[in-house]
């Protein structure tokens, strides 16, 4: 493992100057963050990733979300528009109800190997 050398008590020296430097031409960029850690947002509520593993098992009426997780239609509701307006989830209307599914069956294998990981 590295350790940090530093040259004069204060500043880094000049290679890891140089280091440093590679590595910040390397990042994307800012906005790509902001989109990134506004979908981990959306994954720190609780309500927000039962629902993912809810659908994990296909496709639900927003009534099965709604009777599965014991909460308020409106409150249910919020969580899968900001799970949607992220693209975790999409909505099939038919008839009254809206039927949930993830845009992708890999999204709760990985919000599932993320939690395992921390």
């Amino acid at each position: 493992m590295r350790t940090c050398e530093i040259s004069d008590g204060t500043r880094p020296n000049k290679d890891q100057i140089q280091r440093i430097n590679k590595l910040m031409e390397s990042l994307p960029d800012d906005d790509y963050f902001e989109e990134y850690s506004g979908k981990l947002k959306a994954l720190s509520d609780a309500t927000r990733l039962k629902i993912l593993y809810l659908l994990s098992d296909g496709e639900l009426c927003v009534c099965e979300i709604i009777c599965a997780l014991d909460k308020p239609q409106s409150s249910i509701s919020h969580h899968l528009n900001i799970l949607k307006n992220l693209g975790f989830i999409k909505g099939r209307k038919e008839g009254v109800w809206i039927h949930y599914s993830l845009t992708s069956p890999k999204i709760a294998d990985m919000v599932k190997e993320l939690i395992e990981l921390i």
